[in-house]
């Protein structure tokens, strides 16, 4: 039984399916050169890793590792040297998108109001830099992924790289991902005039974008000029969109380059606050057009009119600045009015800065509530997407921070944290008006979890004039179900009522029609198994006991033919008496499985190899304690990350410098999403000693993985007799 330590954190990577840059031929054309993670799987399971502790400064990229603790974080490019010497071989591997982008209901080119929102917070890079999370007290999130269809993260430096968690939560409700590519005042001219004085200059800048974006794993580029331009560089500006946007297609499926309302055909900076004559130019170059924020109902009457707009009026992001700064519609907790217009003339629309909530209030406790007002007075004008992969659909609602680390309803840790990358898929948040005095509310609740940071908490009033159930909606989806689908629901409920599941499903072939908004529903309740069926047993061999510590786990079964879930509910029906009353229930976890794949995978780990060790000495807790030993490396391995919820990497002490001492017990160190892991400010004996390090995967479906098909590797070290 491993033992849990004093903190956990957490950490991203993904590889890019697809094509190649520069840097990968030179790599193919020299084979006798092994990438560092070959060169790992290259070596024998049991060889032990043999270090000299050294102090010496780290090797490690001042640019991709924390300083003090080398901990890995996100970044951008500030000089345009910095962009065209950019290389993949030299990339950071933690900001490597590890998830991929989810299909969903309807594809974003059918949707025909879009919503972009533009992420624009303090600078950027601020907790979100944390590549493997942070223990910030109260930090900002998002989670209304449902009604957007594309994010953007802004800062003002020369090309902003989406941080890995950004994206890495982004594509898990399959919504587009992109950079910013920005050139600002009199030092933003100049790099415009050097990178836009030719083609063979705009297609290295292009090339070098394309790379980056690719590499990373995100999904396109906000362009943003906003300086003045020379004839030749304005006229060059087309040409360099033109030929960026192609290679984004060519190279990253479903990507997109959107051109900020900035400067004019003749060079000038002029925002326009609407597409037309002196703009166009830009926009036929490119995926999409967002608007300056100044633009009045007259601008959205004449866009909708202007032909440079037909057949396009998906593509032209109407901007809200939602600090409402100059002249313009709504802003701050009346942005719905600017959505209204811009809704009712049928255009896009680009949200700019909607972390105020967070931003300009002092409270930040108080963030959720103002979250979710913010979202709920814009629902009616947002259109929800349906996550539409295949089974397995699983969700215990984590928003990617809270006040514990939960695993199966126990605390593992306790403290506060963050990493957007641990969100899992999110349900719908509103609030409901019922009849009488009756209401509905569902939101997210740190002070208690099944798995991650926060359960589900629908709470409200059943009014007595109530006969039937209230019905709370937690997901639109587009899931096809198996022939046998397994339903489990975990979920802790106040007194007086009983809770159901119910799941409305409609016949596939209604949902093979393009542009089919309206199918009809099917409801189903899932018939609940006995503790002795054999599902039951089964889930409970595989899953070990869960010690629900108050928590109802609930199996259920469907069996079904040809049919897609579309919606799943949450059913709670008073017990007693009509009258007013009062509940609430904290759904913990949901899984939909298809029966035929309920086995633990076969794959082991395979290849987990340690390098890039740093020693440091550091100050231990008290003022008397002397300064410990404390080893940081990054741990790589090989195994399909699609299976995993997440990996728990431990150590322990095989050998100390006193022999008499046993082995140490497994200690908990963090939590990874990919296969890569960056041990920091690890805590451990005084040399000669000999301690392992372990990854433990642990299974989206919850089944125990054999210690067998764990990775091991043991690290050797001793002192440096040379001073």
């Amino acid at each position: 039984m491993a033992s849990v330590g004093a903190e956990n954190k957490f950490l991203t990577r993904r590889r890019r399916e697809g094509g190649e840059d520069n840097d990968a031929v030179d790599v193919k054309k020299n084979r006798n050169v092994p990438s560092r993670l070959e060169s790992c799987l290259d070596q024998p399971v049991d060889l032990s890793v043999r270090e000299v502790v050294k102090f010496m400064p780290s090797p490690l990229s001042a640019k991709h590792y924390d300083a003090d603790t080398t901990e890995p974080i996100s970044c951008g490019l500030r000089t345009m040297e910095e962009l065209l010497s950019w290389k993949r071989s030299e990339a950071n591997p933690f900001n490597v998108a590890v998830v991929p982008l989810a299909p969903r209901d309807p594809p974003l080119a059918r949707c025909p109001r879009r919503t972009l929102v533009s992420h624009d917070m303090m600078g950027g890079y601020i907790d979100d830099r944390f590549i493997q999370g942070t223990n910030a007290e109260t930090p900002y999130s998002f989670y209304h992924w449902q009604y957007i269809d594309i994010f953007n993260y802004f800062s003002h430096v020369l090309v902003t790289i989406p941080p890995v968690v950004w994206t890495n939560a982004a594509h898990k409700h399959g919504v587009v991902v992109l950079g910013t590519f920005i050139t600002e005042w009199t030092d933003g001219a100049a790099m415009c005039e050097a990178f836009l004085k030719d083609e063979e200059s705009y297609r290295a800048v292009a090339d070098k974008l394309v790379q980056i974006s690719h590499c990373y794993g995100f999904d396109g580029w906000l362009v943003n000029i906003e300086n003045a331009l020379s004839e030749v560089a304005v006229k060059n500006t087309p040409l360099f969109l033109r030929y960026l946007t192609d290679q984004m297609h060519e190279r990253v499926s479903g990507s997109l380059v959107v051109w900020y309302d900035s400067v004019i055909e003749n060079g000038q900076l002029k925002w326009q606050n609407e597409l037309n004559q002196s703009n166009r130019m830009f926009f036929d170059a490119c995926d999409g057009f967002f608007t300056n924020y100044n633009w009045t109902e007259q601008s959205l009457e004449f866009m909708k009119d202007y032909s440079g707009a037909q057949r396009r009026q998906a593509d032209i992001y109407v901007g809200v600045d939602v600090f409402a700064r100059g002249q313009v519609v709504g802003g701050m907790f009346e942005t719905n009015k600017a959505l209204e217009l811009i809704r009712k003339h049928n255009f896009s629309t680009a949200i700019f800065a909607p972390g105020w909530v967070y931003e300009t209030h002092d409270d930040k406790s108080e963030f959720r509530k103002n979250q979710n007002k913010f979202w709920g007075l814009l629902s009616n004008y947002l259109y929800v997407h349906r996550p539409a992969s295949p089974l397995p659909f699983i969700s215990s609602f984590c928003q990617g921070f809270g006040k514990a680390v939960y695993w199966r309803g126990q605390p593992e840790t306790k403290g506060s944290w963050f990493n957007l990358t641990a969100q899992e898929i999110q349900p719908l948040y509103y609030h409901q008006n019922l009849e009488a005095e009756g209401w509905l509310r569902t939101s997210g609740c740190p002070e208690d979890a099944w798995n991650g940071g926060c359960s589900l908490l629908l709470d409200g009033v059943i009014p007595a004039t109530r006969i039937t159930p209230v019905c709370a909606k937690i997901f639109s989806l587009q899931v096809p179900l198996a022939l046998k689908t397994l339903v489990t629901f975990i979920f802790k409920a106040s007194p007086g009522i009983t809770v159901s599941l119910e799941l409305k499903t409609t016949d596939a072939s209604q949902c093979t029609h393009v542009d089919v908004q309206e199918v009809s529903l099917t409801s189903v309740s899932p018939e609940v198994l006995a503790d002795g069926h054999q599902l039951v047993t089964q889930m409970s061999q595989l899953c070990g006991s869960r010690n629900p510590g108050g928590w109802t786990v609930r199996c259920s079964q469907v069996e079904l033919h040809g049919c897609v879930l579309r919606e799943v509910c949450v059913r709670i029906q008073r017990d007693g008496e009509a009258q007013d009353m009062p509940f609430s229930c904290r759904v913990g976890e949901i899984m939909i499985l298809d029966t035929a794949g309920l086995q633990v995978p076969p794959e082991l780990i395979q290849g987990l190899c340690i390098d890039d060790v740093v020693w440091l000495r550091g100050a231990g807790s008290s003022p008397q304690s002397s300064p410990s030993l404390r080893l940081n490396a990054t741990l790589r391995w090989d195994y399909p990350v699609g299976l995993v919820r997440h990996f728990r990497v431990y150590w322990r002490r095989l050998r100390g410098p006193d022999p008499r001492i046993p082995p140490g017990q497994l200690v908990a160190v963090g939590q990874a999403y990919s296969n890569l892991f960056r041990v920091t400010e690890l805590v451990v004996p005084e040399p000669p000693a000999l301690l392992e390090l372990v990854v433990e995967p642990v299974i989206k479906k919850g089944f125990l993985v054999p210690e067998s098909h764990w990775g091991r590797r043991s690290l050797s070290y001793t002192a440096d007799l040379t001073q």
